[in-house]
């Protein structure tokens, strides 16, 4: 605990806590996930006061895979209150997460107080960094490092604004602890403003139009930006009068409703889907940086043609370069070619050939891995429409991930951005506190274990949440990797607990079952029907997917 002690404020002056608070109510938000330190009680206190709901977790990692969480389910912002030095060094792997999937989350941590730092001088302050706000530099989409209590709240409303301006990502605002407290006094000054863009060229959107007029067989290639600015509908309608096909990356799945006539059944990692890019005459890339990930590090072939519409010019180009880029709102543009771009005949026949191959693509995950069609046919029948599905870098994850069939938009959320084992269980508390309806996380043993301290958080606060937890006796993945190699498994096969007695050790109602046969349907259909929280064990060992990178099937290397 920090011996530093900062004069009491006069009763009903405003603080620089006050202000902050007052800011993110300004922003839209209602809820916050955080861990109280000696150095942010002042904000819980101001949050407490204000009415903003702030709820504490377990670790701050969790308390930003939680605003992450909320901020996917809703598109709003997520925001996480963390404290000074190891609580925020504590956030970076989860903001890395954020920042390589777009979600647009504020953390907000405090620093050692003003009058004791000198820059680049480590004087030993309790919880002192040389730089904190410099660890978050590679993280982020830029951070803010506030001086002066008279300028928390604007710079509260700037940092927020930047996180919610496309393309989205996380921003670290940093508050030396000793402006929380000092009195503010006068209007607060308003934040500067956030640039707006720029308009899409109109020559770029004519030169567009003409390579979708002469292509014959266009492909729309839909990234995660098109998801985020909410693109989906004038896509479908999009697609339909071009009948072209769609195809998705991880952060984009959902865009479409699974019975969209154009949407192709999963991800383009076999065969028979990556073909449609192959026999493509022009790819329209739509908020989309064409990632390793998604294009099996980048063993796709540079397209004839590559249209790419994009709110970063750099971003769109970085990994193949377009022919032409039209920069813009993936909504906006895409709503301009719409109304100039060519009616196409042929929308019958495409639903038809990927009608084919949707029975190709389960006939395939039948044969790959039974289990595995087990689970996506119990979902198909049995998933809250309206809820969130949250899933863990956990084979089931890859599964569902890849081929399950996702009702909506915002309907799934995968940490695919940076990786991070470990996400889905605090992600999914986030999401199931947001009010979207029922959240379904999916894990594995291994990284359940990482944050399984939130139990106590999900008894707390009694989210409508469901937490299945695919128990194969370690970390699965990585197993097959070693297997794969043919080197000994080693640091894999893990000691877990009992997992049902440990959750029910926190009153969280749970139950466990043998596969993903009829019983699993059963108890997990009771599980979706219940009220509050609760988790459903299976244990079931499972192979991973071809969307996994050792099963790739174009090994070309990386480009």
């Amino acid at each position: 605990m920090s011996s530093v002690t900062e004069a009491a404020v006069p009763t009903g002056l405003r603080t620089g806590a006050d202000d902050l608070v007052a800011a993110l109510q300004e922003l839209g938000v209602e809820i916050a996930f955080g861990l109280p330190g000696v150095h942010n009680l002042a904000i819980w206190e101001a949050a407490a006061a204000a009415g903003l709901r702030l709820v504490g977790v377990r670790h701050e990692q969790t308390a930003v895979y939680a605003a992450d969480g909320y901020a996917r389910a809703t598109g709003r912002l997520g925001v996480a209150v963390v404290t000074t030095g190891p609580g925020a060094a504590n956030t970076l792997g989860a903001t890395g997460e954020a920042m390589a999937s777009g979600v647009p989350v504020l953390v907000v941590a405090t620093d050692i107080p003003s009058t004791l730092r000198r820059p680049g001088v480590h004087r030993g302050v309790l919880h002192e960094t040389r730089d904190q706000g410099a660890m978050f530099a590679p993280v982020t989409k830029t951070t803010v490092t506030c001086d002066a209590a008279d300028q928390l709240g604007a710079e509260t409303v700037r940092a927020g604004a930047v996180a919610l301006t496309p393309a989205t990502g996380p921003v670290y605002l940093g508050v030396p602890t000793d402006l929380l407290s000092a009195p503010v006094d006068g209007d607060r000054p308003a934040a500067p403003a956030v640039p707006p863009p720029a308009p899409t060229p109109e020559a770029d959107v004519a030169r567009a139009l003409e390579l979708l007029a002469t292509a014959r067989r266009p492909l729309l290639w839909v990234g995660g930006g098109a998801l985020r600015s909410g693109a989906g509908e004038v896509l479908g309608r999009l697609a339909e009068q071009l009948a072209a096909p769609v195809v998705t990356t991880y952060n984009a799945r959902g865009v479409l409703p699974p019975d969209h006539p154009c949407l192709a059944p999963g991800l383009a990692h076999v065969p028979a889907i990556g073909a449609l890019w192959d026999d493509a005459d022009l790819v329209v890339a739509v908020g989309s940086d064409l990632d390793g990930l998604s294009t099996q590090n980048w063993a796709m072939p540079q397209p004839p043609t590559l249209l790419a519409v994009n709110v970063d010019a750099a971003d769109a180009n970085k990994n193949y370069p377009a022919d032409l880029t039209v920069v813009g709102d993936a909504t906006a543009v895409v709503g301009q070619l719409l109304a100039g771009a060519p009616h196409r005949a042929g929308l019958p026949e495409l639903r038809e050939r990927l009608a084919r191959l949707g029975s190709r693509v389960r006939e395939l995950v039948a044969a790959d891995e039974p289990q595995a069609a087990q689970l996506l046919d119990v979902l198909d029948r049995v998933a809250v429409p309206d809820g969130v599905l949250v899933a863990d870098m956990c084979i089931a994850g890859y599964w569902v991930a890849a081929f399950g069939r996702i009702p909506g938009p915002r309907a799934l959320a995968f940490p695919m951005g940076w990786g991070t084992l470990g996400y889905a269980f605090p992600a999914a508390l986030g999401a199931a506190l947001a009010g979207q309806g029922r959240t379904l996380a999916l894990v594995g043993d291994g990284g359940f274990l990482f944050a399984c301290g939130e139990l106590a958080t999900v008894a707390q606060e009694q989210p409508e949440l469901t937490v299945v937890i695919v128990d194969d006796g370690g970390y699965g993945m990585l197993r097959f990797d070693q297997v794969h190699s043919g080197t000994p498994t080693r640091g894999v096969d893990l000691v877990t607990p009992d997992f049902v007695a440990l959750a029910r050790s926190f009153g969280v109602p749970a139950e466990s079952v043998d596969g993903f046969g009829p019983e699993f349907e059963q108890q997990l259909t009771a599980a979706l029907a219940a009220t509050g929280p609760n988790v459903l064990v299976v244990r079931a060992a499972l192979t991973p997917p071809p969307s996994t990178s050792p099963r790739w099937y174009r090994r070309q290397g990386p480009r």
